[in-house]
């Protein structure tokens, strides 16, 4: 059953599997905030703590084994040394997030207006933190998208992309809820809060058909784009998702999630690699 699923899968465009990713990935969004409907406003701090470090565990994991690792793979007979690509992909990803972590006005989880960050603006807190949490999630649609349109050179990878599709998805169901509750508290109805909350996941379809699509119309840059998702994914995890984590004082509970969250990616990504 399953070797027929993945033989049909390999007979679809790259870029239709990465819509199909992204599609999964922003539905578990939904889902998670979805569940705001059974919850409501009070979503215990310990619970939306042990989120954060899962999804920070994750996306540590996933930038490794389904982006790295690839990229050095892929760039073994190269022109340029092997670990090129790699090191300049990462370093260009992380300083792209920057560079839109100045600028997009946003506010994280958890901070006071005063800690606002990127340029100066009047928007209420509710737009900056969804702006946020946008901004979390252009990197996992592109490392979605980047993973699948890396089946281009290698269809054998296919597993490797579902993995990482699977791993973004299951750490966006908390991620969902950890949206929509503060949402809720901020005053919107639960089915604004679920609304808005699912809608964050939405640029990861862009991203993702964004990612597939630029490397298979220039194919010799995808070791590059795979260490790029991964620089940008990592600089989200050490600016934005492990200081949230940390900030309600549950250190241990969240550093927990974080080495669940890894455990679980990796055992994803090479168990069924």
């Amino acid at each position: 059953m399953i070797q027929q699923l993945m033989h049909q899968l390999m007979g679809l465009h790259p870029v239709v599997l990465a819509f199909i990713g992204t599609l999964f990935t922003w539905g578990m969004t939904g889902l998670g905030a979805a569940s705001i409907f059974a919850t409501g406003e009070k979503v215990n701090l310990k619970t939306l703590d042990w989120m954060l470090g899962f999804a920070a565990g994750v996306m540590i994991a996933a930038s490794f084994w389904s982006l790295l690792a690839p990229a050095i793979e892929m760039s073994k007979g190269m022109s340029v040394p092997v670990w090129f690509p790699a090191v300049t992909g990462f370093l260009t990803g992380a300083f792209c997030l920057r560079l839109i972590d100045r600028i997009l006005p946003h506010l994280h989880l958890g901070f006071s207006m005063e800690e606002a960050e990127g340029k100066r603006t009047v928007w209420p807190r509710s737009t900056l933190f969804i702006l946020a949490i946008t901004l979390h999630n252009i990197p996992e649609g592109l490392a979605v998208g980047v993973a699948f349109g890396a089946l281009a050179a290698d269809p054998s990878n296919l597993p490797a992309a579902m993995a990482l599709a699977l791993g973004i998805g299951i750490q966006n169901f908390p991620e969902g809820l950890a949206v929509a509750a503060p949402l809720r508290r901020e005053g919107f109805s639960r089915f604004k809060a679920f609304w808005y909350g699912q809608m964050t996941g939405l640029i990861e379809v862009v991203a993702g058909i964004f990612g597939a699509g630029l490397v298979l119309l220039v194919k010799p840059i995808l070791p590059y784009a795979l260490a790029f998702a991964a620089g940008a994914m990592i600089f989200v995890v050490v600016e934005e998702v492990i200081p949230e984590s940390q900030r309600g004082k549950n250190t241990d509970l969240a550093t927990m999630g974080t080495i669940i969250g890894f455990a679980l990616m990796m055992l994803l990504d090479v168990g069924l690699s």
